[in-house]
């Protein structure tokens, strides 16, 4: 998935209301965050192969350390623990958060292959395959954005213009690559689309702006 994580990331701001965007869409792509670098480090490795889904051509060949459910738990805990440390804020917070990591192995293990991992040293791996029909994912992602983002609108107002510009622009930003993603040419190689994932990490820069300028309604 893609645009169902920041779905996610949307809604879960009427759960913490006191959590930035910007960290929400951190904790919901954590492991697309990180799987990137562990891709560029040679820890993690990914494959080209057209028509290994209809959605994309990636096979993931080996992303235990990132996209496991055992590493999802490991990495849900610590961001959890770390927020919650750092913010002095109630543990019911961090369990918000917590869930939120994990939410991206549950939504990755709908739509990828057969290819998300259990354990990190194990070999079982599940999938049910959504990205076998184009129809099928965008009727579901797009549902799940939508009312991602409705929870987010309708709990947040902007205090000035760039609270409901900068929101509106990155929902069009959203669409719009992820539509690309699915319609354009392969990448030339499994490295080449790790380092082209990298740019993930403006999208959480993008909703750090956002919440800047949106309070709580």
């Amino acid at each position: 998935m893609f645009i169902g994580h920041f779905a996610v990331g949307f809604g879960a701001k009427r759960f913490a209301p006191a959590v930035s965007l910007g960290t929400l869409f951190l904790a919901c792509q954590f492991a697309d965050l990180l799987w990137p670098l562990l891709v560029i480090a040679g820890i993690e490795q990914v494959d080209v192969r057209p028509g290994v889904t209809a959605v994309t051509p990636l096979d993931f060949v080996y992303y235990p350390f990132s996209h496991s459910l055992m590493a999802g738990a490991v990495w849900g805990l610590l961001f959890a623990w770390v927020y919650v440390w750092l913010r002095k804020s109630r543990p019911s917070v961090g369990v918000v958060l917590a869930f939120l990591v994990l939410s991206h192995w549950t939504l990755d293990a709908v739509s990828h292959a057969p290819d998300m991992p259990i354990l990190i040293g194990g070999s079982m791996k599940v999938g049910l395959g959504l990205w076998h029909s184009h129809t099928a994912t965008l009727i579901v992602e797009g549902l799940l954005f939508v009312a991602g983002l409705a929870l987010y609108a309708r709990g947040t107002r902007p205090v000035d213009r760039t609270g409901a510009a900068a929101l509106w622009t990155l929902v069009a930003f959203l669409i719009a690559i992820y539509l690309a993603n699915l319609f354009s040419p392969p990448p030339p190689s499994g490295m080449a689309a790790a380092w082209s994932a990298l740019a993930m990490w403006l999208l959480v820069a993008w909703g750090y702006w956002i919440d800047r300028h949106r309070r709580p309604a």
